[in-house]
């Protein structure tokens, strides 16, 4: 008998194998799609819902189970929003700023700045800050800056985006509190004694933040510096603009410029006593 005969039932077998395998195969990749969107949908419906906590649930086991799936970017968005809700801020700005990163041309890019500005915004309590609860100018900036940066790039690259005139608006309520923090350091240097430090922190109010109210007060910030300097000259340029453009400033009186602090004895901290003044 020819071997030809011999190999007709082994190539039989493994042609009958193949097939079996791909639609093994076809059956477990449509059974992962029909998975995924059913995951997929329940995410939604738990969003529609407000239940963030069984919505973050349902996201990250999409991300971790079909990083490359139909849905993986649009669950990477729904994640950073999820976050926000659930005030979790922080994780928030870390899922927007990879969003961002692995997809800088995506269409909803504008999106992932908005959000991540917003987690920085509520991270520093900005909306106390209208309440008048607070005076977020004395606080750490950090958060402030972070959320500035944010909109400021969402404003500048994305003028069309319909967060964009929301961004703006949160631009100048934080370039205001900038400029305040600014002045909070500025005199909180002068109480110290630290001098040219002050004079900095009121230089950077005028040239970072000219259109702003707190210039009036790194005028005097910086009339108070050069005074106790004893640089009269520069501190009569500053209290001439003082009176030009804010005649109305509490520092100025019948009697002229009056400074906030002593110079004969400013008011030290521990370290600067510790250290004789070589640290401030």
């Amino acid at each position: 008998m020819p071997r030809i005969l011999y190999c007709l039932p082994v190539c039989l077998w493994l042609l009958t194998g193949c097939a079996t395998s791909t639609s093994w195969f076809a059956n477990q990749s449509e059974q992962q799609v029909q998975t995924e969107a059913l995951v997929y949908q329940e995410a939604q419906d738990a969003l529609t819902e407000e239940d963030y906590t069984q919505a973050l649930q349902k996201l990250q086991t999409l991300e971790a189970r079909y990083p490359f799936g139909r849905y993986a970017e649009q669950v990477q968005l729904e994640l950073i929003y999820t976050y926000y809700q659930l005030q979790n801020y922080d994780a928030a700005a870390v899922a927007a700023g990879r969003f961002i990163r692995l997809h800088p041309q995506h269409e909803q890019v504008d999106y992932a700045y908005y959000l991540r500005g917003l987690s920085s915004w509520s991270a520093g309590r900005h909306a106390l800050e209208w309440l008048e609860l607070i005076d977020i100018s004395q606080r750490d900036p950090g958060a402030t800056r972070d959320a500035y940066q944010d909109f400021s790039l969402l404003v500048r690259r994305y003028p069309q985006s319909p967060y964009a005139a929301d961004a703006y608006q949160r631009l100048q309520f934080l370039k205001n509190l900038l400029a305040r923090q600014e002045i909070y350091i500025g005199r909180y240097y002068l109480k110290r004694g630290a001098y040219v430090a002050a004079v900095n922190r009121g230089r950077e109010v005028l040239e970072a933040y000219p259109d702003t109210p707190a210039t009036r007060d790194a005028l005097a910030v910086m009339a108070e510096a050069y005074t106790h300097l004893q640089q009269m000259a520069e501190a009569q340029t500053y209290i001439d603009l003082l009176q030009t453009h804010a005649p109305e400033h509490p520092q100025l009186s019948a009697q002229g410029f009056q400074p906030l602090y002593s110079a004969d004895a400013p008011e030290k901290s521990m370290l600067q006593i510790l250290t004789f003044d070589i640290l401030k």
